[in-house]
C-alpha cells in the first residue's frame, strides 16, 4: 500500500506534478487491488450505477455499501459512481431546497443536527466524510469494486465550495467577488450554501488538479462524474483533463449537455437530458412518440458518432426534486427504463431503484429505503444480461446503428445493429390498442416473453402501454 507522509499544511498546490500530502497518515490496510484499465470494450456493454452513500442504508456507511458491490455484477454495472464524499460545510449548511431554501441555522438548535447539508457543498477536496466512515473504508469500497471488475468514479464539484473551505481563508483570489470585494454564491441560482469559483485564477485551477490527481494516484479512484461540468470554462477541462490522463487511463462523466465537452479526448460521456425529457414528457401524455425520434435525431446531429451519452429515468435531481419514476412516468415506468437500456448509450442505476424506490429520498437528511429484490430487480438483472450478450446494443465508442422505424405519434420503434445482431424495439405510448407496421421479416425471440415471433414485413397488434424487444434469432 502506498505510503502518505505526514505533513505541514501547505497553503497551496501549483500541479498535478508536485507531491499532494494530507494532514493525516496513510496507512497499510490491505493490498490496493489492481484493475486493468477501462477500455473501448467495456464501455459498450457497461452500466452505471449512482451511489447515494448517505441514503444506500440506515447507516449511511461505506461499510453498508460496500457489502452489497458484488452483486451490483448481477445487474451488468461496471462503473460506480459515488455521489460526493467530501467533508460538507457548516457555515450556511443547507436544510431545505429551492428559491425559499432555509440553512440549519434557520431552525431552533434542538433540530439543526439533523439537516446534514448538500454533498455539493465541499469543505475538502482530499478529505473523507467522516459520516460515511473513514479514509481505510474508503480503500476497502474501492479494492473491493476491483475486485469484482468494476471501476468506480468520484463526484467532483469544480464550479463552487462550501463555505468553510481552506481557500476562502487562504485564497480569496479563488473566489468570484462583487463590487464590495465580497466572495458570492453562483450567479443566477439560489445555491447560497457554496461560493462561487473564479476560474480566471489560474493558480486556483492548478490547485484544482492537483487535488484531482490526488484521488487518481494515491487513492486509486478511476475518473470523475463532474457537476456542472457546462457551468466551467471549457479551456479549463482542455487543460485539466489532459494533465489527468497523463497520470492513467480514466473514465470522465461530464453532466451537461455540450457537445464540445466531447472533443479532442475531454469528457467520455455527457448526459442524454433530451432523450430523458422526452421520456418524461412522453410517459406523462404531453407529447407522442415523435418527441422521443426528435429527441434522438437532434442527438445524432450534434454529436460525433463515437460521442457517449448516459439514458437515465431517474438519478438523484429527478427523485428528490422531480419525482420518482412512478410518479413521472406512471404505467410506462418499464417501458421507459426498457427504452433507456436499448438506446444508444450508457444506462443509468440510481440508488434505490433497483429495489423499487418509491419515494422522493430526502436531499438534506438522512434517509433510507428497504431492500426488497423485486420486480425492478428482476428486469434490469435481464435487461443487463441482453445488453451483455448483444452487439446490437453496443452503446459505446463503436455504438450499434440505429434505425428510426415510423410508426406516428403513437408508437416508438427502431431497430439496432450490429455485425450479425439486430434488436427491434417496440413501444405503443397510448392508452388505446393499435398496430404498428415493421418491415423486418423472420423469426425473433420476444425477449420479455421467452417466445418466438414470426415477423412478415407488416403490422403487429400492441396493447395500451406494452412495448416488445424482438431479438433476430
Amino acid at each position: 500500500m502506498k505510503k502518505l507522509i505526514l505533513s505541514l499544511a501547505i497553503l497551496s498546490v501549483f500541479a498535478c506534478k508536485e507531491e499532494k500530502k494530507q494532514e493525516e497518515t496513510k496507512v497499510d490496510t490491505k493490498e490496493e487491488v489492481a484493475i486493468q484499465p477501462i477500455s473501448a470494450s467495456d464501455l459498450e456493454t457497461a452500466v452505471i450505477y449512482e451511489a447515494n452513500i448517505r441514503q444506500y442504508s440506515p447507516e449511511g456507511t461505506f461499510e453498508a455499501f460496500t457489502k452489497d458491490i458484488p452483486q451490483l455484477k448481477q445487474l451488468g454495472v461496471k462503473v460506480i459512481w459515488l455521489m460526493p464524499v467530501f467533508p460538507i460545510s457548516e457555515t450556511k449548511r443547507k436544510a431545505t431546497g429551492g428559491e425559499d431554501s432555509k440553512f440549519a441555522t434557520d431552525f431552533p438548535e434542538a433540530e439543526q443536527d439533523k439537516y446534514l447539508g448538500s454533498y455539493y457543498a465541499v469543505s475538502d477536496f482530499t478529505k473523507i466524510n467522516p459520516e460515511f466512515g473513514t479514509i481505510e473504508n474508503f480503500r476497502d469500497l474501492v479494492n473491493t469494486a476491483h475486485e469484482n471488475g468494476i471501476y468506480v468514479i468520484l463526484d467532483w464539484v469544480p464550479n463552487h465550495t462550501g463555505w468553510d473551505h481552506t481557500w476562502l481563508k487562504t485564497n480569496p483570489e479563488y473566489y468570484t467577488q462583487n463590487d464590495k470585494g465580497e466572495v458570492v454564491h453562483p450567479v443566477d441560482t439560489d445555491w447560497t450554501d457554496v461560493a462561487d469559483l473564479n476560474y480566471d485564477n489560474q493558480e486556483m485551477r492548478k490547485a484544482m488538479v492537483a487535488d484531482m490527481c490526488y484521488w487518481l494516484t494515491e487513492e486509486g479512484v478511476d475518473g470523475f462524474r463532474c457537476d456542472v461540468a457546462g457551468s466551467v470554462p471549457t479551456n479549463f477541462w482542455e487543460q485539466a483533463i489532459p494533465e489527468l490522463r497523463a497520470k492513467k487511463d480514466i473514465f470522465m462523466l461530464a453532466e451537461a449537455w455540450e457537445p464540445e465537452l466531447l472533443k479532442d479526448g475531454l469528457f467520455d460521456m455527457a448526459y442524454g437530458w433530451d432523450r430523458h425529457h422526452a421520456m418524461n414528457a412522453i410517459a406523462k401524455g404531453e407529447k407522442g412518440a415523435t418527441e422521443f425520434t426528435s429527441a434522438m435525431q437532434t442527438d445524432f446531429d450534434r454529436y460525433a458518432s463515437d460521442d457517449i451519452l448516459m439514458n437515465f429515468v431517474t438519478n438523484h435531481d429527478e427523485n428528490s426534486w422531480n419525482g420518482t419514476i412512478k410518479e413521472r412516468m406512471g404505467d410506462a415506468s418499464e417501458m421507459m427504463t426498457a427504452l433507456a437500456y436499448v438506446t444508444p448509450g450508457m444506462p443509468l442505476i440510481y440508488s434505490g431503484q433497483e429495489y423499487d424506490l418509491d419515494h422522493r429520498l430526502l436531499f438534506f437528511e438522512k434517509d433510507s429505503f428497504p431492500h426488497i429484490k423485486g420486480t425492478t430487480w428482476k428486469l434490469l438483472e435481464k435487461l443487463a444480461t441482453l445488453k451483455q450478450n448483444n452487439a446490437a446494443l453496443h452503446g459505446g465508442k463503436a455504438s450499434a446503428k440505429y434505425n428510426a422505424i415510423d410508426n406516428g405519434k403513437d408508437v416508438i420503434s427502431f431497430s439496432r445493429t450490429k455485425d450479425n445482431d439486430e434488436i427491434v424495439f417496440i413501444a405503443n405510448v397510448s392508452e388505446e390498442n393499435v398496430k404498428a407496421n415493421l418491415p423486418q421479416k423472420g423469426n425473433y425471440l420476444d425477449f420479455m416473453t421467452n417466445e418466438t415471433i414470426e415477423l412478415k414485413g407488416d403490422a403487429i397488434m400492441l396493447e395500451a402501454n406494452q412495448y416488445k424487444i424482438l431479438v433476430k434469432q
